[in-house]
Order: C-alpha cells, then sequence, then structure tokens
C-alpha cells in the first residue's frame, strides 16, 4: 500500500544520506603530502642583506662631550673595526603568484634591504638555487611587498583564494622558513576571522597553524591550494608559536597586489 512504499523511499533516503556522509568522511585526505608536494614548488625563501653604517664615534661608552670621549675613540680604533660598515642578513619566506616570476612577501621583510635574494624549495625537476629579486612596490599599511625574479623557464605558482568563504574551523596550511630552519609545513585551522592588530586596512586570519619567524610572507593555503592569507605576525610572550599567528586576508592582498603590478604603488581614495 502507499504507506508501505512510502516508508521504503524514506528508509532508501535515509541510508542514501548516511552513505553520502560516509563517502565525503573517506574523502578527506588521510595525509597532506599530496596537497603539500603540490603547492610546495611555488613558497620560497628569502634572504636578505643590508649594509649596517659602523658607529661614527664612541656612542654607549661615554657621555658625548666628556673629556674621556678621545681617549675612548683611540681605544676603539686601536680595537677592531667597530666604525665600518658591515652586512645583516635577515630571513623570511615568500610565494610565487605568476609563471613570469612574481613573487609575494611581507614588506618588513625586505625593507632596507640592499640585496633580496630567492631560494626555491629543491623539489622535483631542476630547481633554481638561488636567484636575485628586485622590489616592484611596497604597502607599508598592509606589510605587503612585490618582487620580480628573472628566470629561465616558466615558475610553478599559487593562486589566490576567497579569504570571505574560510570559515571557523576550516583547516589550513601555513608554509614558509621559520627560525631560519629551510623549508617547512604547519597545520592547522582557522581560529578566528576579522582580526584587527593595529592598521587601518587590516583583516587578519587568525590561526593556529606554527607560524614563527621567518615565516612572515609565506601563504596560508585552503585545503584546495589557494593562497587565502600571507603570514604576517605572531602574539607571543617569548617571540615563539603559541598557536595565534595572523595572515593578512587574500581579498586585501590581491587588491593591494593589483596596484603595485600597475602602478608601483598603492592609490587609495
Amino acid at each position: 500500500d502507499f504507506n508501505h512504499i512510502r516508508a521504503l523511499w524514506l528508509g532508501a533516503l535515509a541510508l542514501a544520506f548516511v552513505l553520502v556522509q560516509a563517502l565525503a568522511a573517506q574523502a578527506r585526505p588521510e595525509s597532506l603530502a599530496p596537497l603539500a608536494e603540490q603547492i610546495s614548488p611555488s613558497v620560497v625563501n628569502i634572504t636578505t642583506s643590508t649594509v649596517v653604517e659602523g658607529r661614527t664615534g664612541p656612542q654607549g661608552i661615554v657621555p658625548e662631550g666628556s673629556p674621556f670621549e678621545d681617549f675612548f675613540r683611540v681605544f676603539q680604533d686601536r680595537n677592531g673595526p667597530g666604525d665600518r660598515p658591515r652586512r645583516s642578513s635577515a630571513l623570511g619566506s615568500g610565494f610565487v603568484i605568476s609563471e613570469d616570476g612574481y613573487v609575494v612577501t611581507n614588506n618588513h621583510v625586505i625593507e632596507g634591504a640592499d640585496e633580496i635574494l630567492i631560494e626555491f624549495y629543491p623539489g622535483e625537476g631542476q630547481p633554481l638555487e638561488q636567484v636575485k629579486a628586485e622590489v616592484v612596490g611596497t604597502d607599508p599599511n598592509t606589510d605587503i611587498a612585490l618582487l620580480k625574479v628573472e628566470a629561465d623557464q616558466p615558475l610553478k605558482f599559487v593562486p589566490f583564494g576567497n579569504s570571505d568563504e574560510a570559515r571557523v574551523g576550516d583547516w589550513v596550511i601555513a608554509m614558509g622558513n621559520p627560525l631560519g630552519q629551510g623549508f617547512s609545513v604547519s597545520a592547522g585551522i582557522v581560529s578566528a576571522r576579522n582580526r584587527a592588530l593595529s592598521g587601518t586596512y587590516d583583516d587578519y586570519i587568525q590561526t593556529d597553524a606554527a607560524i614563527n619567524r621567518g615565516n612572515s610572507g609565506g601563504p596560508l593555503f585552503n585545503m584546495d591550494g589557494q593562497v587565502i592569507g600571507v603570514n604576517t605576525a605572531i602574539l607571543s610572550p617569548n617571540g615563539g608559536s603559541i598557536g595565534i599567528g595572523f595572515s593578512m586576508a587574500s581579498n586585501v592582498v590581491t587588491r593591494v597586489v593589483d596596484q603595485l603590478q600597475e602602478f608601483g604603488e598603492t592609490r587609495r581614495g
């Protein structure tokens, strides 16, 4: 009868729903390795070099104008190159956004640098060891910088995703060069969205994926291999990762990058 057929249909629908849920659960990757292998060739380490001027006098030892100033000046000159310029290095991360060599990173990674070297992840094929990069433009307000490298072959790159679609609880992967240890992957979830730290244009994604010094400028990926954030800052009492990291949302970054590519600067109303 009708009720019997209706019960059979409801039972079939319930079974189908359970099967769909089971298949969806099985579709989740057991390992993030395939995704990491897919996107890692586009992540780069960045090394900057800056000439730091030496001291012009015995500052910090005696007050300026002190009768002992000349004595300490002679002492410094006799005991090493305290007044000579020296070279300082810094490390950071970035990622390639086009096959012709545009690279996104943080402004604070390359600010004031005399030389910027890009090191590609040594994956399959013939990796580029180190190449020099030129600054296309920077935006201190969002801490974004756009670089350009010249390559003999098309580079592997990663696309931007829509950060507005990221939900609290979504899985994310952070990649970069933490503490100068070389290429590294960490995973976590979106902990919060729309965080503001200090600036007018802030729109940060908060994540518990491990982010440390050196990760700055590296990408935050969703599970589709799209960049939804640029790892920029951590909150920590000791300078290390405690599970509170911040990535500038991709929907802010893409607008800045487009303007840097077109004008070499950002133009806001």
